[in-house]
């Protein structure tokens, strides 16, 4: 079959699989992603998550975290403000709003991201920082030697993240008293640091809220030392934040909610002494058979990272779904040799995530064995067991109550 039939074939398959069911329940409703088809310039290209200017016809780009879409812009002025002018949708049916860009379009992070100008009337004089930006706390030195570059490529994985925060309809708002102080209680925020001599030790964590990265996790040679050293098969900048972000969320979402017993019973009971599990785990390794019940071996180690890690995965699969259904493709026709997952990995009946689960193992596999033919490791190094999907079903039911309770 040449590629051109392969694709059309795979895009089928993977819009059976994401479906919206005709009358969708709080189980099934964020499986099914709300987004278009495809992002395109006013001129017809095609236009992707990070561009801020259409490679064709040069028309200005913006990310809208509202409408979830890259929007191609017009200036909405006759007489364009400087520095910062306003600008509307280009479309002639979507004109009604305008927006400013994010204070850090013209810094290091090179942000896209749009801000409505209703929000300006707010700000005094403080810089206009878009729902990403806020959540910093802590920046680089950048006039350090290439913090700038490493804070760039920590952004533009922190913007990937809170847009599928957002786009699932989960409570995405700044603990910053300077950045609004949407939830200066049980709001979010970020530190990113750099160690330095005879300073303290930066560990990459979450603590309340606030979630750590430690600026060498940005430089790829550095990460790829600590994955071979801690024998991990996947490690990335945008895994380190969806995993610390599910701390985050487990404490948003689900402790003291009518969620925790059931959390307990799946994962275990998170009083365990964390710090002694840790030691044992880093000690000792994972238990040998922890691929029966977890999906990482990191994930074997406590209930929290049990969490963490399921959370870490449920955001991959989403997200790469997705964008298999807005590039069209379609699995139908590869010949995987995949068991497909049954009722018995679900924590409910729920049809629509089992032929999601099952449409990702088999786009998964794909990507692998793409992935082996240009001599890379594994796309996804990962063979999850249907205890593992059960807790990533659970995953799913606990960001569906949210998004329909928000």
């Amino acid at each position: 079959m040449d590629t051109t039939a392969l694709l059309t074939r795979l895009g089928e398959h993977l819009a059976r699989a994401w479906q919206t069911p005709a009358h969708p329940t709080p189980a099934t409703r964020a499986t099914v992603p709300a987004s278009p088809p495809a992002w395109r310039c006013v001129c017809g290209r095609r236009v992707y998550f990070r561009n801020d200017r259409c490679l064709a016809c040069g028309r200005a780009l913006g990310f809208d975290p509202l409408a979830g879409a890259v929007l191609a812009l017009a200036p909405a002025d006759p007489l364009p403000r400087e520095p910062a002018p306003t600008w509307r949708d280009a479309r002639p049916d979507h004109a009604a709003a305008t927006y400013l860009r994010c204070a850090n379009a013209a810094s290091p992070a090179a942000c896209n991201w749009l801000v409505p100008t209703s929000e300006r009337n707010g700000a005094g004089q403080r810089p206009l920082y878009c729902r990403a930006c806020r959540l910093n706390r802590t920046i680089p030195d950048l006039g350090h030697a290439g913090q700038a570059d490493a804070w760039a490529r920590i952004e533009a994985a922190k913007r990937r993240l809170v847009a599928q925060l957002l786009a699932l309809g989960l409570p995405v708002a700044s603990r910053l008293p300077g950045a609004g102080g949407e939830n200066p209680r049980r709001g979010l925020a970020f530190d990113f640091l750099a160690e330095s001599p005879g300073g303290a030790e930066v560990l990459t964590g979450h603590a309340n809220g606030l979630i750590t990265l430690d600026l060498e996790e940005a430089d790829d040679a550095a990460r790829e030392r600590l994955r071979a050293q801690l024998h991990e098969p996947y490690r990335t900048l945008l895994g380190h934040l969806r995993h610390e972000v599910g701390h985050y969320y487990w404490d948003r979402l689900v402790a003291g909610s009518t969620w925790h017993e059931p959390f307990r019973q799946l994962f275990g009971d998170e009083r365990a002494d964390y710090r002694s599990a840790l030691q044992r785990h880093y000690a000792q390794g994972p238990r040998p058979d922890w691929a029966q019940w977890h999906v990482s071996a990191y994930a074997a180690s406590h209930p929290w990272e049990d969490w963490a890690e399921t959370w870490a995965h449920y955001l991959h699969l989403h997200d790469t779904l997705e964008t298999a259904r807005r590039f069209d493709l379609d699995a139908d026709d590869i010949e995987m040799e995949i068991r497909p997952y049954g009722e018995d990995a679900l924590t409910a009946p729920d049809p629509a995530f089992l032929a999601a689960v099952n449409a990702w193992a088999e786009l998964t596999a794909l990507l692998n064995e793409l992935s082996r033919s240009m001599g890379q490791s594994d796309f996804y190094p990962f063979t999850p067991s249907a205890a593992a999907v059960r807790k990533l079903h659970f995953v799913h039911r606990v960001v569906s109550a949210a998004a329909t309770a928000g």
